[in-house]
């Protein structure tokens, strides 16, 4: 990982924030390489910083559902954005939901030496900006775990995050951290009901106390001063078939609180598939870290999905060509494995069908990575690059890429359509973070 980062530009970020300017950062939550790569692309286009982050789930010591570990996913993220032309200076990578949460089914010492493992490597590879967060039961913890044992538990995981730092070369940026515990599950994903409750001021104010006498206690007073952002709970949140909105009249209280020490601004999860104008105004009211994640794979499924609606349409009279079968093994996949879906789609054979192709929550985005999808998905393309598009077909399925190729921005062909409607999602939130200056 070079030693040049993304961290003075991210700081910057946060003290415009700060002093009222309606600036931001969107982190994409990710370790798809398609969206990746897209995300490098709206990056260099906007002249902005690449904000990436990986959950503990993603990418670990052991491999996560991924396959990566932090140093892979870290050369991966790097190479990326070399391949597009992006200097180091405006990487930053992140780690989020760094904690005891993929092992929470052993005991707490367990769990927490493993995600204590997982902060010391995260740093060593070059990961600049750590969300720690200890605020799951583990196996024998009483549930929900109280506010001095949720904090007690990221102070030790900031511990061995900063004991990696005398590892790293001599000019090499020291992290900074992201506290709080109002957090979804990583990925999002929640059921139906009542909208999430606002954080309360008291409450982040609580938060705040409790972490500062962990991280004090602890001899961590330095590491608290680089704390740039508090996770709370505006309101905003997704399920599988529900989007619940920015309410900015409920968080208006929340907003006014934004504490002076430390200098840190509000970070807001699960805000995929909000409005442009609410996440606008998330960054005006101090919100100014927006995480998006399975929005950007769910426009990568979107987008793959009509390709493959094309190429039937093109070729499925063709008895000399083999067809794709994406969404075929795609489902096959899930079947086979069904422990990212399982536990969290519910209803009958139909709605459970629906819901692996098509939510909200797009767990479908667990499988990419497999073979046997991976296959389909080069032959889809590969078929589809050696054929010409009709227009009509074009309109049909993916018409915002149909009126990017009409006015000459976007060229016909598929691996470039997948990125243009992955990018869709980007620029609403390029759009938010940097008004007036991003560019489509």
């Amino acid at each position: 990982m070079p030693e040049r980062s993304g961290v003075a530009e991210f700081k910057k970020i946060i003290e415009q924030n700060r002093g009222g300017e309606p600036v931001g950062t969107y982190a994409v939550c990710s370790s798809h390489p398609w969206v990746v790569a897209s995300a490098v692309r709206q990056a260099v286009r906007d002249n902005s910083l690449l904000h990436v982050e990986s959950t503990s789930s993603q990418v670990n010591q052991f491999g996560g559902y991924s396959g990566q570990t932090p140093r892979q996913f870290a050369e991966t993220v790097c190479q990326a954005a070399r391949n597009g032309g992006l200097p180091a200076e405006r990487i930053l990578l992140g780690a989020d939901h760094l904690g005891p949460y993929s092992w929470r089914g052993e005991n707490s010492a367990s769990a927490m030496e493993k995600g204590c493992q997982l902060a010391h490597q995260c740093v060593l590879a070059g990961y600049q900006k750590i969300h720690l967060d200890a605020s799951m039961s583990c196996a024998g913890d009483s549930t929900p775990l109280d506010q001095g044992t949720i904090a007690e538990r990221a102070a030790l995981l900031c511990a061995a995050a900063e004991h990696a730092t005398h590892q790293l070369p001599t000019g090499s940026a020291a992290p900074v951290y992201v506290i709080g515990t109002e957090v979804p599950i990583p990925g999002g994903e929640v059921g139906p009901g009542q909208p999430p409750a606002v954080t309360t001021a008291d409450d982040a104010g609580s938060t705040l106390k409790a972490f500062a006498n962990a991280f004090h206690q602890h001899g961590l007073s330095a590491a608290w001063e680089r704390v740039i952002g508090l996770v709370v709970q505006p309101g905003v949140e997704f399920g599988d078939d529900v989007v619940w909105d920015y309410d900015a009249q409920k968080a208006q209280a929340l907003s006014a609180a934004l504490p002076s020490r430390p200098k840190l601004v509000y970070e807001a999860h699960s805000t995929d598939y909000q409005r442009p104008d609410a996440l606008a105004q998330m960054v005006k009211d101090h919100f100014a870290i927006l995480k998006v994640g399975p929005a950007l794979t769910f426009a990568f499924r979107e987008a793959v999905f009509a390709l493959g609606a094309m190429e039937s349409e093109l070729l499925g009279s063709r008895p000399a060509t083999r067809l794709s079968r994406v969404r075929e093994e795609l489902e096959a996949a899930m079947l086979r494995k069904p422990i990212y879906w399982r536990p969290y789609y519910h209803g009958d054979a139909m709605e459970l069908q629906i819901a692996r192709a098509f939510s909200l929550s797009d767990r479908c985005r667990y499988y990419w990575h497999e073979a046997s999808a991976q296959k389909e998905l080069d032959q889809l393309l590969a078929n589809l690059a050696a054929c010409r598009i009709p227009f009509g077909l074009l309109s049909q399925y993916l018409p915002q890429e149909c009126e990017a190729v009409r006015r000459g921005a976007l060229k016909a062909e598929p691996s470039a359509m997948i990125h243009h409607h992955i990018r869709a999602v980007l620029e609403t939130y390029a759009a938010a973070c940097r008004p007036g200056k991003s560019r489509s």
